[in-house]
């Protein structure tokens, strides 16, 4: 789950294919990670209808209907987009020295493992 954070470029790599109505192959940023459950929730992708029932606010205003959202998908079916490639990889990590105030800091970093570019959280 470390290797998905929010923010992150994804690409669903499982499931049915889109020419029959499946979201294989598309892309999409990470909304939310759930790690409890080990899935996440992706910008554009699963998406399901959801009927609200129908109300009025305090205004008057009416409220409800038909509503889209995105639903969670499991971490597995999805890999990170390399930065380089833009293509799907697999993510490593590496122990990198940063300078911070004078002091020499151990820091952990992720790195596609196809090109071996960092990837950058974009949260």
């Amino acid at each position: 789950m470390a290797s998905i954070k929010k923010g992150d470029l994804v690409q669903v790599i499982a499931g049915a294919r889109q020419s029959r109505g499946g979201d294989r192959g598309k892309t999409g940023r990470v909304i939310e990670v759930l790690p409890e459950q080990n899935r996440v929730i992706v910008e554009g992708i699963n998406l399901v209808t959801k009927h609200i029932k129908v109300g009025q606010t305090g205004r008057g205003t009416r409220t409800g209907g038909i509503e889209t959202h995105e639903a969670p998908i499991h971490v597995s079916n999805v890999a990170l987009v390399d930065p380089e490639t833009k293509k799907p990889t697999r993510v490593r990590s590496e122990v990198k020295t940063v300078e911070k105030n004078g002091a020499s800091i151990p820091q952990k970093i992720r790195v596609a493992t196809k090109s071996g570019k960092e990837i950058k959280s974009n949260d």
